[in-house]
């Protein structure tokens, strides 16, 4: 469990710089848009992983207790990435649609290089 609570440590950190870019990149660049429209689905993203990261830890500590669990929270995160979508299509001078939509992929990205790395380390 040690091993996935400094997983869950480094993807945070990795995601929190990753923001921190985005939003240089949205006060300094001259496409305002279209870092807005990553920091708004980079934010979303990084909600998404942190109620994944959290129902994970519940689901473990309720399979060790041999107890049901109810779910991972699948709806919570499909409904929370279509607020993205909907905010990015209903404030279109402000976020650019497909820089959310990979601004909410950027999650999975962070997952898999962060996963690669920690391997590679091994």
């Amino acid at each position: 469990m040690q091993q996935y609570e400094y997983m869950i440590t480094r993807q945070r950190k990795w995601m929190l710089y990753l923001l921190a870019l985005l939003v240089l990149g949205s006060a300094f660049t001259p496409y305002p848009r279209i870092f807005l429209g990553l920091l708004l689905g980079t934010v979303i993203g990084f909600h998404n992983l942190w109620l994944m990261q959290r129902k994970i830890q519940q689901l473990g500590k309720s399979a060790a207790e041999q107890r049901s669990t109810k779910g991972i929270g699948t709806f919570s995160r499909l409904a929370a990435a279509a607020a993205a979508v909907l905010i990015a299509l209903q404030f279109e001078e402000y976020f650019h649609l497909i820089s959310v939509l990979i601004g909410l992929m950027t999650v999975y990205l962070v997952i898999m290089i962060d996963f690669a790395i920690f391997r590679l380390k091994d």
